[in-house]
């Protein structure tokens, strides 16, 4: 059987990848009336009076929610809110193991963009923070930029800023093996979706200056008209010498390739027209921009996918797990793009100087220590800044 097949079979299994556990003893008659009616009543009470007092007395302090609309799950577009519950549970899951998180999955039947954020909104009482997933753009940038400025709780968008996250750990870690300069390099990331604009936004924040984005209608230019609202932002903060062609022009003379588009777009004459000892992330999946193999044959001396098939997977479960974790135990408001970028440093600096390498650039989603890493950098982080409840 093909791993397709087995993940079939399993979740038929599984019926679910997540169930409800319960905490209090209910054994004996006082057991019930502690838990239940009539002592309960007291922690209503209390909560009635202060409703801060909600994140101690229930388990809203460590629950957050997974939402989708179900318009851009993983590779397969908009297949619906019931088909990305998969995806959601198993995300919660993620978030379980590697956090000890709790989370409830919640897939949204609407497209609608004020719908979306008028119900996570009424929701946000029952929960910490609010982990959007798998929103198509530009409607993903609009809802959480809006519910960002309207709950009292953090919300991200892991397409968005735990891709951005983990890309960034990838190329530290990739600077220092080349002794490349961030400020030095030039940068080109093929796709402006969610995951492309956040990549060069966060990439900006961390130091970069020279970055190019080049989406199916080629490379994005301040002084032609976008698409999207998101576009004509990004468009001010890239391509400064306003280069004008598709991606073979754009990638020639580039340090580093970040794919987040569809596979097979760069050829390996592509790879040799770029800077010397280049850098290349096709993270397409499951077919990436580039085969690993091909890309190293055409000079890449450092290559990271977004699978498990090939070393170097920049896989954003290394960063959600953590951050939210960190961000619920400092008590976080929201999460800053500072809190992101300490998240971003613990996890490439977990690997040392002595065990980095070409083909070991991020750890493993299974190690335990490197979210334990991030969970406290992001806390202390969002502490230090006062974005904390009182």
């Amino acid at each position: 059987m093909t791993i397709k097949e087995k993940s079939l079979k399993k979740h038929y299994e599984w019926k679910g990848k997540i169930e409800t556990k319960v905490k209090a003893k209910l054994k004996t008659k006082e057991d019930l009336m502690l838990a239940y009616t009539p002592g309960v009543a007291e922690a209503c009470l209390a909560i009635k009076n202060d409703v801060s007092l909600s994140y101690q007395l229930t388990g809203r302090g460590n629950t957050i929610a997974v939402i989708t609309d179900g318009t851009a799950v993983l590779g397969l577009g908009d297949i619906g809110p019931e088909a990305g519950m998969p995806v959601m549970e198993g995300k919660a899951a993620l978030f379980k193991r590697f956090g000890d998180v709790n989370v409830v999955p919640l897939c949204l039947k609407t497209k609608d963009t004020e719908e979306i954020i008028k119900t996570i909104k009424l929701l946000e009482g029952n929960f910490a923070g609010i982990n959007l997933e798998d929103i198509a753009a530009p409607r993903c940038f609009e809802i959480e930029k809006r519910l960002v400025e309207e709950l009292d709780i953090p919300v991200f968008h892991d397409d968005q800023h735990g891709t951005a996250i983990v890309v960034g750990a990838a190329l530290i870690n990739s600077l220092r093996l080349t002794k490349k300069k961030l400020q030095a390099i030039n940068i080109v990331i093929n796709g402006a979706g969610a995951a492309g604009i956040a990549i060069a936004k966060f990439l900006l924040h961390l130091g970069a200056k020279n970055l190019i984005l080049v989406d199916r209608n080629g490379i994005i230019s301040r002084d032609e008209p976008q698409s999207n609202k998101a576009k004509e932002e990004i468009a001010l903060l890239t391509n400064h010498h306003l280069l004008k062609g598709i991606l073979v022009e754009a990638i020639k003379g580039a340090d580093v390739f970040i794919g987040v588009s569809v596979p097979n777009v760069l050829t390996k004459e592509m790879v040799e027209s770029m800077a010397k000892d280049p850098i290349v992330f096709p993270l397409a999946n499951p077919i990436p921009e580039i085969d690993p193999k091909l890309a190293k044959q055409g000079g890449a001396i450092i290559v990271g996918t977004g699978s498990n098939q090939y070393p170097n997977q920049i896989n954003n479960a290394l960063v959600f797990p953590g951050l939210f974790k960190g961000a619920l135990a400092a008590g976080a408001k929201k999460i800053t793009i500072e809190m992101m970028a300490s998240a971003s440093e613990a996890i490439a600096h977990y690997i040392t100087d002595e065990k980095l390498t070409h083909d070991y650039i991020v750890p493993s989603v299974l190690n335990e220590e490197v979210h334990q890493k991030v969970s406290e950098s992001v806390r202390i982080t969002a502490i230090k800044q006062g974005i904390i409840r009182k």
